[in-house]
């Protein structure tokens, strides 16, 4: 059947597949950070008088990220080297204050289960979250009659029920856009690929810590909770905080499966902060996920800490590395590779229907990057209109030519060479694939 034929045929099944949700009581529950996001009207042209007000006589080119951001001369060549190379990334900052008024910015939502419930509630899609920052700016833009959480008394409240009980944490969103050009005197650097940089100063997701009563009520309700999102240790520092987290969730995701086996847990890598941080929680917890997700560059980066040679450009080398890491660290069905070209699946047989949830995936994706916000039905029906990535086509075709040890899947993107908005694109992905779940 042809991929353009297979992506309406999805969308036209959306409402019918999610109004049998709503109908059955049935939800997605999403974990487990939440945060305000501060989001920054990037302009490289303010960008470029920066530069020539704080680094006059610097070089473009020699620009490294700084570890901890303490000044606007260490933001700046920390901005300029992720612009420069167009990859995403995370830096520490130790104070906010000197960044107003640089750029115009406005409030957004942080944390992938929150976001993920966005992009759900945007089509009609109920959901559960669990909240670390609940402040009141957080709940506000939660609020939605599909979205849901668990009050501190065990009930299914909306967040403007939600009373503040910890800190506030905030990040700084950096969108840059392929193409802009980075000038200082003489000196010139094109940004190769739109990305982001998220500029952070953790509070609360320090520790992630955990609401008893959301794990309460999702183990008590399995049965209706199609599906159980793991994601958002990344911002953890100390090792036996996150040991004590992580034996929790095994503890938790036992008794889920359990009271419904067919349960998917479904696990979202993400940037580490901290190299052996990453190296124990994936070594912990990937053998109790269903489903492994990530993108290409987190792929690229965990197999070279174990030193599997991958090449993120070659397909087959993708489909090699999704298997290493599936049988390396026993995830129970398979891995999920999102990038903005393709999504694949590789793997087990599943009950879901894999493909059409990849394509899910790939069109609330699109959406968000299309219109800079999440997605609604009409805004999803624009980005079908949208033409398949070219290099995800190719990709379909040389998988198509050969026989593989475990399932491969792999969708095609609707491409948009520079997307309005590429923060939560991945979250926004991960919430389509959980509606065929189920």
């Amino acid at each position: 059947m042809d991929i353009e034929f297979k992506y309406m045929k999805a969308f036209q099944e959306l409402d019918e597949t999610i109004a049998a949700r709503v109908a059955n009581c049935s939800y997605t529950a999403l974990g487990y950070t939440s945060n305000l996001d501060i989001l920054c009207n990037f302009q490289v042209n303010t960008l470029n008088k920066l530069l020539e007000q704080y680094l006059p006589d610097a070089d473009l080119n020699s620009m490294k990220p700084a570890k901890i951001i303490t000044g606007m001369k260490e933001f700046l060549e920390t901005v300029v080297y992720f612009c420069s190379k167009g990859i995403g990334g995370e830096v520490d900052i130790s104070d906010f204050s000197f960044l107003k008024d640089t750029f115009e910015v406005k409030n957004g939502m942080g944390g992938t289960g929150t976001q993920g419930a966005l992009a759900l509630a945007a089509v009609g899609c109920p959901s559960i979250v669990h909240l670390t920052d609940d402040s009141k700016e957080v709940c506000d833009i939660l609020i939605s009659p599909y979205i849901h959480t668990v009050s501190k008394d065990g009930e299914l409240v909306h967040t403007d029920k939600i009373e503040q009980t910890n800190e506030q944490e905030i990040h700084y969103i950096i969108q840059f856009k392929k193409g802009d050009v980075i000038k200082l005197g003489n000196q010139s650097v094109t940004i190769p690929v739109s990305n982001r940089l998220i500029v952070t100063k953790i509070t609360v997701n320090e520790t992630v810590p955990f609401s008893q009563a959301y794990f309460s009520y999702i183990e008590k309700n399995a049965k209706n909770i199609k599906s159980n999102l793991l994601s958002s240790f990344n911002c953890i520092l100390d090792k036996e905080v996150l040991k004590e987290r992580l034996e929790y969730v095994k503890n938790h995701v036992e008794k889920y499966k359990n009271n419904n086996p067919n349960g998917v847990v479904y696990f979202e890598d993400a940037h580490f902060h901290d190299r052996e941080v990453r190296k124990l929680c994936l070594e912990t917890i990937y053998s109790y996920a269903d489903i492994v997700s990530l993108n290409e560059e987190e792929m690229e980066y965990t197999l070279k800490m174990y030193h599997f040679p991958i090449d993120i450009g070659d397909i087959f080398s993708c489909i090699k590395g999704a298997e290493y890491i599936r049988e390396k660290f026993g995830v129970r069905k398979g891995v999920i590779v999102h990038t903005k070209d393709y999504s694949m699946y590789v793997g087990e047989e599943t009950e879901a229907d894999i493909e059409k949830g990849l394509m899910f995936g790939n069109m609330l994706a699109t959406a968000k990057a299309l219109s800079g916000w999440y997605g609604t039905k009409e805004q999803i029906e624009e980005v079908l209109k949208l033409p398949l990535s070219e290099r995800g086509m190719e990709y379909k075709k040389l998988i198509e030519q050969r026989k593989f040890t475990q399932k491969v899947v792999l969708v095609p993107s609707k491409y948009i060479d520079k997307p309005k908005y590429t923060i939560g694109l991945g979250d926004s992905f991960v919430a389509g694939v959980q509606i065929c779940f189920g």
